[in-house]
């Protein structure tokens, strides 16, 4: 005769007691893979919190593509009040939403929608590329510019030049290239100009989309010229966050909502007055 299982014996030896043993158990049980997952989204939360505490963005975007699988948002962020940051204001931008919000405490200040880096490459003959994208981190508003220049880097002239189909030509200073009819293109003080036979100097008039095109080439100005600072691209005002980044307004108000930028955040041209006028000076910002 087969001996009964331990399970069987105890069963029969208990009666009632028995399984009201056996179903505490099981609920037990349940109640404590619930408890362990509840633990594990408070966990989630807590580090997501601490990421801006701790200004670490690593943390910040691992916990963040975490968080992105189960649905949620930045609103975990947005909800709660960076300890370590006392009273003082910071501003928290999203580059997978596009948006930027300026908080103290748990207290959203002002919110709106932004421009990022397209995340798209660019590379030149020679080896040098570019990447268009929007740094990730802490950074700090290190200025508040009124109607800043923005000074064209080189990638934009090679931009322009695959556009157009033309070949970049870097003008130096001291040097003269002919453009006909006994004129040629010279720098003159902090300009780049028309030099005719007559000994007339007309400066170029420059903006985006309007560089100094000659025959079948595109003409680079020297840096600390004029016709290298274009007014009104990057809006009314901008907040430097150092590295040629920054917070600013924009000609082209359709981009904002998207990866639209070679790397700074854009905003519409009334936000960032509104921002200019309420972000101080060592405002942290947390992009991520």
């Amino acid at each position: 005769m087969t001996n009964p299982s331990p399970l069987r014996r105890f069963l029969a030896s208990g009666g009632p007691v028995a399984v009201v043993c056996l179903v505490a158990v099981a609920l037990a049980l349940g109640l404590a893979t619930v408890e362990i997952q509840r633990a594990r989204g408070a966990r989630r939360d807590r580090d997501l919190v601490q990421a801006v505490f701790n200004d670490n963005a690593d943390i910040l975007e691992t916990v963040r593509s975490q968080a992105a699988t189960a649905g949620d948002s930045l609103d975990r962020v947005l909800a709660a009040s960076p300890d370590s940051l006392g009273d003082q204001p910071y501003i928290v931008i999203s580059i997978a939403e596009n948006r930027l919000w300026f908080k103290r405490g748990s207290t959203v200040l002002f919110r709106t929608r932004v421009a990022t880096g397209t995340g798209k490459y660019l590379e030149r003959a020679g080896g040098t590329r570019w990447k268009f994208e929007t740094p990730r981190g802490r950074l700090v508003v290190l200025r508040k510019d009124v109607d800043p220049a923005w000074v064209p880097p080189d990638w934009h002239y090679v931009e322009m030049a695959r556009k157009l189909h033309k070949r970049l030509r870097h003008l130096e200073r001291g040097q003269t290239i002919p453009i006909g009819g006994g004129a040629v293109i010279a720098v003159s003080g902090a300009d780049v100009v028309t030099r005719h036979p007559d000994g007339r100097d007309v400066p170029f008039e420059v903006m985006e989309g309007k560089e100094i095109v000659v025959g079948r080439d595109l003409i680079v100005p020297p840096m600390n010229t004029s016709q290298r600072r274009y007014m009104g691209v990057l809006g009314v005002n901008r907040l430097y966050l150092g590295d040629g980044y920054g917070i600013h307004g924009t000609d082209a108000p359709s981009s904002i909502g998207r990866g639209a930028s070679h790397g700074c955040v854009r905003v519409r041209n009334e936000d960032i007055e509104t921002l200019f006028r309420i972000v101080p000076l060592g405002t942290p910002v947390y992009i991520y």
